[in-house]
């Protein structure tokens, strides 16, 4: 799958790979913590680290991808190793706040680096190959996980932090200096002044924090859904599991099934697919039944991989595209502290937490096509 990309795409790829391996430490963020301040750390570093996507795209302004992709890593990998020597809960939380600072200021700079690596239907490629080998890093990480987690947690933010560092010495050595060339400044039009999201930039953003609403709704509430419904223990797990084989697997055919279709067609006929999967998990006892439309999302979200960043690059003005990746991103940022509200409510009246989540999740999957409309791909 990797050999597919151009060279420069394939040699960010193994960055993200690289510091994926280590990113389960921020799942282990409220153990740090401790619960009396738990819910006060997570707040404190979702707001810190939508700062840093901002601050990640304003710097490309003055430096090029590269340089704001490496110091971004560099930044975040001395920030966890702060956190890891970090004692007290006064310095365990000014840690969490300087590491969440950090955190995604790489992010617009490699969205940026990809979208000046290919273009066309390649690009779609090349963002959807970084999906699923993220994920596949993911998986590794887990088992990272368990192996460090018995050490204690600060094992595994140490862990964090090495990767984040290796990760910028690979992407200061190996990624192609002609590429990360150019910031931005005095390129864009009307740099002096302030700038303002585009009514498209606004019309994908709210269509993606739509669609972020949904999948986080799916992913976060799916384990619990299975147990209400008489599931095993072991039975979630091996969902997840089954997922992550299948994602790679239904790629390539759906690429060659799409290829030349509209960004704004696929993504709305894929998600009115996935809000109609999210009410039969809603409204089903079965745990056989959700799992295979758990499954069935899986293979919808494979062909939506890399749409929404596609969508971006495509549409966005070469020296607006850091913003625009920055401000749609920021989306999955809005939608995390939404959902578990949003699942109470409709759980109140679904008389269930699993199938409340679920059903918020159809419905705000079913929203996104009616805000892509106008959205011209």
């Amino acid at each position: 799958m990797l050999r597919s990309l151009p060279v420069a795409a394939r040699t960010l790829v193994w960055v993200r790979i690289l510091n994926a391996l280590g990113a389960y430490a921020l799942s282990f963020l409220a153990v740090l913590m401790g619960p009396e301040l738990a819910a006060v750390a997570l707040a404190l570093f979702g707001v810190t680290a939508l700062v840093s996507r901002w601050a990640g795209a304003f710097l490309l302004d003055r430096f090029s991808p590269r340089t704001v992709l490496a110091a971004g890593l560099v930044a975040t990998g001395l920030s966890l190793a702060g956190l890891a020597l970090a004692h007290g809960q006064f310095q365990v939380l000014v840690a969490i706040a300087v590491v969440g600072l950090a955190f995604e200021v790489y992010e617009p700079a490699s969205q940026e680096l990809l979208a000046r690596a290919s273009t066309g239907e390649r690009r779609h490629h090349t963002y959807a190959v970084m999906g699923v080998a993220l994920s596949a890093a993911g998986a590794v990480a887990g088992l990272l996980a368990a192996v460090l987690l018995p050490l204690g947690v600060r094992w595994l933010v140490a862990a964090d932090a090495l990767t984040c560092l290796v990760a910028a010495a690979v992407a200061v050595t190996f990624l192609p200096r002609e590429l990360g060339g150019g910031g931005g400044r005095g390129e864009r039009e009307g740099a002096g002044g302030r700038w303002r999201p585009p009514a498209a930039l606004m019309r994908l953003t709210v269509a993606g924090t739509a669609f972020a609403v949904g999948s986080l709704a799916v992913m976060m509430y799916l384990p619990l859904a299975l147990l209400e419904r008489g599931a095993p223990a072991w039975l979630p797990g091996l969902a997840l599991a089954g997922a992550a084989v299948l994602a790679p697997v239904a790629l390539w055919p759906s690429w060659r099934l799409l290829a030349g279709r509209s960004h704004a067609v696929i993504l709305g006929v894929g998600t009115a697919l996935l809000g109609a999967l999210a009410l039969v998990m809603a409204v089903t006892a079965s745990p056989a039944v959700t799992i295979g439309a758990y499954l069935a999302c899986t293979v919808v979200n494979t062909v939506l991989l890399g749409r929404w960043q596609s969508a971006v690059a495509d549409a966005a003005p070469e020296a607006d595209r850091p913003r625009w990746f920055a401000f749609q991103g920021s989306s999955w940022g809005v939608a995390q502290p939404a959902v578990p509200p949003l699942a109470a409510l409709a759980g109140a009246a679904a008389g269930a937490m699993g199938a409340g989540a679920f059903l918020a999740a159809g419905v705000a999957f079913l929203m996104v096509p009616f805000m892509l409309r106008r959205i011209a791909a």
